[in-house]
């Protein structure tokens, strides 16, 4: 059945271990979850969005011996910590499962013994190198670092030599029927380079999978052999089974039970696209539709990780900013598949720049003004004339670019989309000037047609973001007047005209303060800082020659990528009394088309250059991080185009 047309959803994060506490990297994979969730709800589907935690395993047994602990009591402390998170970071899961759960322990052996029986699960005797902390069993072609010890792959830490009976499963015979499903469904692994990659593992050739462990007692047993517990990933994979009701509700998992997506990090995507695949085979139960292996968030350039000291505590945030920023941030800045270097000074523009400056700006000005000019009413409106009907076309168009981005999972690109309009809206306001209508009275209709346009398109804005930031949406939608709640309207049904124009606007509040970054860091631990940059001492000017620059606030008028160059984009500015072109090295920070309708200063008496064969007539001011990228100080309040800046 075509994805679109079915009436159910089925979501899950992997399980995360409890050994850890919760940092940016647990968030990034609920977030996007979540997200996905609550678009397929606004979709019309009845969604299930599993997540939870993952409790056995010998790192478990030894973190919990050396607190002193129990480790179903270490267990249940770091389950509070990521519950704790999860509702902070406004996360709709429909049950968090977790491992030691009795009716999961019972599913497990159930499907242990089943495999059993058919002969594809057999007793042996597995030597070889164990990596403790990836729970992972080495292949034989990693390198001996020293006798008796290798280096994992994946961690880089230190793996032993065991020898030891145990229960393997028969995955060598599985390796045509996966291949098969590759070929067959092109999409079970995404992104296409991380399908490329699965592929090439089990062309390789696959070896037999140890699933026990004799040492560890920390697990679930095995059926008639106490002495063995069952290895942690098949454990643990199975946990998208027992979430969903195998073995304790038939009508849940009737329901549900294909997954749609499982969204994991890239880390762990061989054990879910090849192994779990190969479990789920020779159970004989229906596959997943996608397995989704995302990107790292990196700080300093590599992956965060509690040994290595770079985790971002991402309460730290939250306090700050609240919710949605963080969220609106992790979902914009990089493509699912793609790994990110987050940086604090790249997440201060973003608050900035695009929520309190390009949204939060808009919000207040259109409702300000409903409630000064209409006493928070919208009357009579005059006829609808062609900038308003292109605002209204233009969202039906973004409707459906929207719902495409977000059934590809190209969430980034969903946002950009909007924010495209947001900034189209914001134009739309300038140029029809309503603070200069309101001083008419014979204008009062075209007014109110401006402002019921705007309203229209904020409307529609906040239901596009609802799946990314829920709260702020929620507020924008009860600031029009809406008396229900977001997810009760349906995306096939919205338009653009559903806003009542008699609706009583409330009084909004600002949704997205400006945040200083020296103000942020006060709050920062140091270690997540960094050393302070020290400047050199600058060389001091007369202010006669700083009244010698002509400084005046310019808008943007258009902007295009300089063809042939990475940086370069070609700016077209009303400067006041005329029109000047420039050139700046700014695309690597914004889409040309985000700038358009901006306020910002520039340097008009500069004497010009030509860049890349373009004459430049004005220069921008902005600043300058350490990677040289360029942030620009947009003007917030409205101010005349060609004012001196003093």
């Amino acid at each position: 059945m075509d994805e679109r047309h079915k009436k159910t959803f089925y979501i899950t994060t992997p399980i995360y271990y409890v050994n850890d506490v919760p940092h940016i990297g647990h968030a990034y994979t609920t977030i996007i979850a979540d997200a996905i969730s609550r678009y397929k709800k606004l979709d019309g589907k009845k969604v299930f969005f599993l997540t939870g935690t993952d409790e056995h395993g010998q790192k478990i047994e030894k973190s919990a011996q050396e607190k002193g602990m129990e480790p179903i009591e270490l267990a249940d402390r770091v389950v509070k910590r990521f519950k704790s998170l999860w509702k902070k970071l406004n996360i709709s899961y429909d049950y968090f499962i977790r491992t030691t759960e009795k009716r999961h322990e019972k599913g497990v052996q159930e499907l242990f013994q089943n495999l059993k029986e058919k002969g594809d699960i057999y007793k042996g005797e597995y030597k070889g190198y164990y990596c403790v902390s990836c729970e992972n069993f080495l292949s034989e072609d990693v390198p001996l670092e020293k006798e008796g010890h290798k280096i994992c792959p994946d961690c880089g830490k230190e793996a032993g030599k065991v020898s030891e009976k145990c229960y393997f499963f028969r995955l060598s015979a599985y390796q045509d029927k996966l291949l098969e499903l590759y070929e067959k469904k092109p999409l079970f692994v995404r992104p296409q380079s991380r399908m490329n990659e699965i592929r090439s593992f089990v062309e390789k050739g696959l070896k037999d999978l140890s699933i026990t462990r004799s040492t560890v007692k920390w697990g679930i047993s095995v059926p008639d052999d106490p002495e063995q517990s069952i290895y942690v990933w098949f454990d643990a994979l199975n946990n998208y089974l027992t979430g969903i009701g195998y073995g304790w509700n038939k009508d849940l998992y009737q329901s549900f039970w294909p997954p749609d997506i499982h969204m994991i990090g890239k880390d762990i995507l061989r054990f879910h696209a090849v192994y779990w695949p190969a479990f789920l085979m020779a159970g004989d139960f229906p596959l997943p539709q996608t397995v989704y292996g995302h990107g790292w968030w990196l700080k300093d350039k590599t992956k965060m990780s509690k040994s290595k000291g770079n985790v971002l505590d991402p309460h730290i945030i939250l306090k700050r900013f609240g919710t949605d920023p963080l969220r609106y941030f992790l979902l914009r800045e990089i493509p699912i598949g793609l790994d990110g270097n987050f940086s604090h000074e790249g997440f201060i523009h973003r608050c900035n720049s695009d929520l309190a400056n390009d949204l939060g700006n808009l919000v207040q000005r259109t409702l300000t003004m409903i409630r000064k000019y209409f006493d928070g009413n919208i009357p009579t409106l005059g006829e609808e004339l062609s900038d308003d009907i292109s605002l209204r076309k233009r969202f039906d168009a973004l409707k459906s670019r929207v719902a495409d981005f977000y059934d590809n999972h190209s969430i980034n690109k969903a946002l950009e989309e909007i924010w495209t309009y947001i900034n189209s809206v914001n134009k739309y306001l300038a140029d029809s000037e309503p603070w200069s209508l309101a001083k008419d009275e014979t204008q009062k209709e075209r007014l109110a047609r401006i402002l019921y346009q705007t309203a229209c398109a904020l409307r529609g804005i906040s239901y596009f973001l609802y799946p990314v930031m829920p709260e702020s949406a929620q507020k924008i939608w009860d600031f029009l007047g809406e008396e229900t709640k977001i997810e009760q309207a349906s995306l096939p049904d919205l338009k653009f005209e559903d806003y009542k124009a008699y609706r009583e606007i409330l009084k909004p509040e600002p949704i997205f303060p400006r945040v200083d970054l020296k103000d942020f860091l006060k709050d920062e631990p140091k270690a997540a800082q960094g050393e302070p940059k020290k400047e050199g001492k600058m060389s001091q000017i007369s202010f006669n020659e700083f009244k010698k620059m002509d400084l005046r606030v310019a808008e943007i008028l258009s902007a295009e990528k300089v063809e042939g160059t990475r940086k370069l984009v070609k700016l077209e500015a009303d400067i006041g009394d005329e029109k000047r072109q420039m050139v700046a090295g700014i695309a690597d920070t914004y889409e040309p088309e985000e700038l358009v309708g901006k306020k910002l200063v520039v340097i008009a008496n500069l004497e010009p250059a030509t860049i890349h064969g373009i004459e430049s007539q004005a220069m921008l001011l902005a600043g300058v991080k350490e990677d040289g990228t360029a942030v620009i100080p947009f003007f917030v309040e409205d101010i005349p185009t060609g004012s001196k800046v003093q």
